[in-house]
């Protein structure tokens, strides 16, 4: 039976997102830019709880990548109150047509973007995933039901009063944005099985969070999957662009899904390349096939290691003898997330991104930039790994749904 609490705040929410559906582009836009305010006037609050957070983390060893992600600072900040004035300036997709004719009979048929309703966000350690959450989902009409870890908590809820206060001064209803108080598992898998007010479901986290949701979920939901992301160097690589694009792609931010966490070396260049990667990243470690082993300090890589999403900076390598020999091994290890291939060769490029399957695949550049601010939708909701119905990184598109709008003039079949 559903915690009364949860319950009736979840009618809360799904009142707030009957009043979206309707809202005008000017006050949805206008409500951003206030929530937007909101993160900067209430900073000291916001950082205070989010000082408590960590130092209750490091009191609980948490890794230093969680910890990373869960930290806040005055630049983090600011870049949250900066995403929510981007999304506000990105164009509305509600009532976008996608596409339309005139049947024969003269019944105008279209294809209308409408808001999905009530999206629902689980996600763990990472406060600024509240305000990107809140701000897509409001762009695209959606109310934001919202449940963080406990890590977290006293951030998120920081986080989460000083946007509803920015989106009630603009007119709009408060519960548009609302976080759940519990945290506990149970709370969670009630969340999960909100039927009747959920309309979608996005997790950001690990796998026992993925795992939860396949075993629990009783509403629909998209999976934003694991980020076991490779990189795999060709033997017609440029080596100076491959040791730049390796580094960035693993130690720029270890922490996040975007990450590498193999690396794949043809053979042909794997004595070049190798001791001049263990150079530029001493810090990382290295665990690795023989053959790398025989170039560099690293320690023997384990079937596990090869499907593994580390977040941290460690790093599987093994060295290849063909393209072949990589896309063999990124079809079997792949999260399905992230792939890139460093190469000179249009032939290579061109079958990396035709024959591998995944939301994203990349040439000659780093993982990192699979990401929505990176690629122009403002910010994300989540990443997702799955194919229906969104893939890939999720803006406001891919937060609302299609449906058909008919027009006729008295037309009868």
């Amino acid at each position: 039976m559903t915690d009364p609490v949860l319950a009736a705040q979840g009618a809360d929410v799904l009142a707030a997102s009957r009043v979206l559906r309707c809202a005008s582009g000017e006050s949805k836009d206008a409500a951003l830019r206030a929530a937007a305010g909101a993160l900067l006037d209430h900073r000291a609050a916001i950082l205070e709880a989010n000082a408590a957070d960590v130092a209750a983390a490091r009191d609980a060893k948490l890794a230093d990548s969680a910890i990373d992600r869960l930290g806040l600072d005055e630049d983090r900040l600011v870049a949250m109150s900066r995403g929510l004035c981007d999304v506000a300036m990105l164009a509305d997709p509600v009532g976008e047509v996608v596409d339309g004719s005139v049947r024969p009979n003269g019944l105008r048929v279209e294809r209308v973007r409408v808001p999905l309703g009530v999206v629902g966000v689980i996600y763990e350690n990472r406060p600024n995933v509240t305000s990107d959450a809140a701000g897509l989902c409001l762009k695209a009409g959606n109310a934001a039901f919202l449940r963080g870890s406990a890590s977290a908590q006293r951030s998120n809820t920081a986080v989460t009063a000083a946007i509803r206060e920015g989106v009630d001064a603009a007119g709009l209803p408060a519960d548009a944005v609302s976080l759940v108080a519990d945290t506990s598992h149970d709370t969670a898998v009630e969340f999960m099985r909100l039927d009747g007010v959920i309309d979608c479901l996005i997790p950001r986290g690990g796998r026992a969070l993925l795992a939860a949701m396949r075993e629990h979920a009783t509403v629909p939901y998209v999976l934003d999957g694991d980020g076991n992301c490779h990189v795999y160097v060709d033997a017609d690589a440029d080596l100076q662009m491959a040791r730049r694009i390796v580094v960035n792609a693993k130690t720029s931010r270890p922490g996040v899904c975007n990450a590498a966490e193999t690396l794949l070396v043809h053979r042909d260049v794997a004595a070049s390349l190798l001791p001049a990667l263990r150079e530029a990243m001493p810090e990382v470690e290295l665990r690795a096939d023989e053959a790398t082993r025989a170039l560099v300090a690293a320690s023997p890589a384990s079937e596990e290691d090869w499907s593994t999403e580390y977040l941290d900076l460690v790093l599987a390598v093994r060295v290849v003898d063909s393209l072949d020999e990589a896309i063999a091994h990124v079809a079997r290890y792949s999260s399905g997330h992230s792939e890139a291939i460093v190469t000179a060769s249009v032939a290579a490029a061109d079958r990396w991104v035709r024959e591998v399957d995944a939301a994203a695949v990349v040439v000659n550049a780093s993982t990192r930039f699979v990401d929505g601010g990176e690629l122009g939708l403002g910010a994300e909701v989540g990443i997702s790994t799955q194919k229906l119905h969104a893939r890939g990184p999720m803006g406001l598109r891919e937060l609302t749904s299609v449906r058909w709008v008919l027009r006729g003039e008295g037309h009868t079949r």
